[in-house]
Formats: structure tokens, C-alpha cells, sequence
């Protein structure tokens, strides 16, 4: 009878729609939160008078509806891609780094005492611009690292302060005139450095007269599977990310969690001053005080879109560029302020950072017990 009944007993088939959707649709969840924001951002547009469609078929071919929109919006895209690895990197060790931002401009600055300070053939100068911009921003960082390892300081305060000193040394660096130090006698306002030596820019196809598709798109993507395999194939990465994951384990298992907390920062950091290397030397060739502003910011909204995941935020980058290059072509079709991009870009984030409510609205499993996002890990990395 037991064999009769296993004979009637249908063989499962394969699976259907709904298993493979349980089974991927949450990798899908930022997609979603995109196209979500996307969707309220249109609402929005539309109660206000203007004309959706019109706005976001601008935004397309502003951001890649062209050869030259699309060179654009990778140069845009370079440095999100970079300082959103700083981020990701730090997020992995169960760190919250604010302080992107701070370290670009470190970087920067290295940048600029080579750049201006040395001659030497392209061949080297490139090179060693690129490793002085890395070693500044490792240093800036590596401080906060530093007291977070061992005094306990936690790093959202310390990479804070440390950004607003890092912009006011660098403006004082500039604006100083007796004596000058960083400062070009030659420029009026006083608001930029002098230029770096031509031997130190970056190759590029000049797209535009004011826009050159530099290498440092090239570079970003090289480090984008740099940070992935260091992350996942190398044992230094698999300390820090069991540091980030349990540090009591850690510390049981024998790893050094103040080590890993210092090196953490101190490698991010250098991915943001390398983020600082590339817009100086193929984008602008000078440094002025303002010319970060925002930008390490903008790079965690950027690491948050990619929850972490090094290849994620090469496309969050894009994203993230497509918007601001397309930002100008949306405002001329449709009338709007630059001011809805910045409502898009702030609905993208609370959709990606509160994503079970795009679970519910497109009936996503939600997540299972003990499984959170390690985003909200570098809050309470202790």
C-alpha cells in the first residue's frame, strides 16, 4: 500500500513564476526603489503643473541619450563610483565613514604639492600623483580609524570633523598669500591652486570644450573588482568583513579588531584621496575650495543604492552621475528647478534605506530572522 501511495504521489515539477520570484525578486529590491521614486517623482511633477514625460525624456537624453551625454555622465560618474567604494569598504568592517569627503580633499591636496612641486615624465608623474592622492586620503582617514581603535571615539563624529577641517585647511592652503603656499599668484580671485604640470594629466578623448572622458572611468572600474576580490578572496578582506559581522567572534577567532578597524578606515580613505587624484588630474587640473562640495555625501547615498556591494555601485554610480548630468536638458524641457532631481534622488534613498516598503508594495518576501542589511551595522559597529 506505502508503495502504491508513493507511486500516486506527483514528482515535483519545476519551479514556477512565484518560486523563481520568492527566490530573486529581493535582489531586485533597489531596482524597484528606483522605479518606485521614479514613479512618485512623476506624481509629484504632474501635481505641480509640469509635464512628467517631458522632464524624464530629458533626463534621459541629458544623461544618456548621446555619445557626448553619455561621456558626460561617466566623468560625473567617476568619483561617486570611487569615494562610493571608500564607503562600501568601511560599511563592510561595520564602520560608517561620513567622512568621504574630507579625505577627496586630502587627497586632492597631495595631489596638487606633486603635481605642481615635481617634473617628471608622464610615464612616472601619473603614477605617483595617483599613489600621493591615495596616501593622503589613507592618512586623513587613518586618524579616525585611530581613536575609533583606541579610545572608542566613534567614527561618524570623528570623519565629520575631520571633513570640516579638511576644508578649511585646504581653503587656508589656497587663499594664503604672505606667503602663498598652494594659492596662484596669477589668479585673481584667489579661489584655486596653480595648475598641475601637464605631465600629470590624465589621457582623455576631449568630448566637449569644456568635458574630457579622462582615464579615470577606467581606473574606477579597475577598482570596483579590486574592492570585490580584496572583500571576498583575500584574508585581510575576510577579517574585516568578520570584524564588521560579530567583533567578539572576531577577537575569539584570534584577529586583531583594532588593526582591522585602523586599516579599514585607512583603505577607504585612500579609494576616496585616489576618488580626489582623478578629478584633479583629468577634470579641472586645479584644485578650488569648493570643488567636493557635497560630493562625500552624495557617495554614501551611492553605497546605500548598492547596499555595499562593490559591483552594485559601479551602476548606483552611473545612476547617480545620469541624474546630475541629465539634471539641465529635464529643467529646459520641462520648465522645472533643478530642485526635483534632488527630490528623486532623496526618494531613491528612502525607498532603497526603508525597503520594506517596497517589499509590500511589490510582495517581496521580507527579510528573515536575524538578516539585516549591513548598512545599519556601521551605526552601532562597536
Amino acid at each position: 500500500m506505502a508503495q502504491a501511495a508513493e507511486e500516486r504521489t506527483p514528482s515535483p515539477g519545476p519551479p514556477g513564476f512565484r518560486e523563481y520570484y520568492a527566490r530573486y525578486a529581493p535582489f531586485l529590491v533597489p531596482i524597484f526603489a528606483v522605479f518606485t521614486a521614479l514613479v512618485v517623482g512623476a506624481l509629484m511633477i504632474g501635481l505641480t503643473g509640469g509635464d512628467w514625460l517631458a522632464a524624464y525624456i530629458g533626463l534621459w537624453e541629458g544623461s544618456f541619450g548621446t555619445p557626448i551625454a553619455i561621456a558626460n555622465t561617466l566623468v560625473r560618474a567617476t568619483p561617486f563610483i570611487i569615494c562610493g567604494l571608500a564607503v562600501a569598504l568601511a560599511f563592510k568592517a561595520g564602520l560608517f565613514n561620513i567622512g568621504a569627503e574630507g579625505q577627496l580633499y586630502a587627497g586632492a591636496v597631495c595631489v596638487v604639492v606633486v603635481g605642481t612641486m615635481l617634473q617628471l615624465p608622464p610615464v612616472l608623474h601619473i603614477p605617483v600623483g595617483i599613489i600621493a592622492g591615495a596616501l593622503g586620503g589613507a592618512a586623513w582617514a587613518a586618524i579616525a580609524g585611530y581613536l575609533k581603535a583606541r579610545t572608542g571615539a566613534h567614527e561618524v563624529i570623528n570623519t565629520i570633523m575631520l571633513n570640516y577641517i579638511a576644508i578649511r585647511l585646504t581653503e587656508w592652503l589656497i587663499k594664503s598669500k604672505t606667503p602663498y603656499i598652494l594659492g596662484d599668484p596669477a589668479d585673481a580671485s584667489g579661489s584655486r591652486t596653480r595648475f598641475i604640470a601637464e605631465s600629470m594629466h590624465l589621457p582623455g578623448i576631449r568630448v566637449t570644450e569644456t568635458a574630457i572622458l579622462h582615464l579615470g572611468i577606467l581606473i574606477a572600474v579597475l577598482l570596483v573588482f579590486v574592492v570585490d576580490w580584496f572583500l571576498r578572496r583575500t584574508t585581510t578582506g575576510f577579517e574585516l568583513r568578520t570584524v564588521g559581522a560579530n567583533p567578539r567572534a572576531a577577537r575569539y577567532a584570534g584577529m586583531s579588531v583594532p588593526t582591522s578597524i585602523v586599516l579599514a578606515m585607512a583603505l577607504a580613505g585612500g579609494l576616496a584621496g585616489i576618488a580626489g587624484a582623478t578629478e584633479v588630474m583629468g577634470a579641472r587640473y586645479a584644485l578650488s575650495a569648493d570643488f567636493f562640495s557635497g560630493l562625500g555625501f552624495d557617495a554614501i547615498a551611492v553605497a546605500l543604492l548598492a547596499r555595499a556591494n562593490p559591483i552594485g555601485i559601479l551602476f548606483s554610480g552611473l545612476l547617480w552621475g545620469g541624474l546630475l548630468t541629465g539634471a539641465r536638458l529635464m529643467q529646459v524641457r520641462a520648465g522645472l528647478s533643478i530642485d526635483v532631481i534632488k527630490i528623486v534622488q532623496a526618494l531613491i534613498i528612502m525607498f532603497v534605506a526603508a525597503d520594506q516598503i517596497v517589499r509590500f508594495i511589490y510582495r517581496i518576501p521580507q527579510r528573515r530572522a536575524g538578516e539585516e542589511a549591513m548598512i545599519s551595522k556601521g551605526w552601532g559597529g562597536g
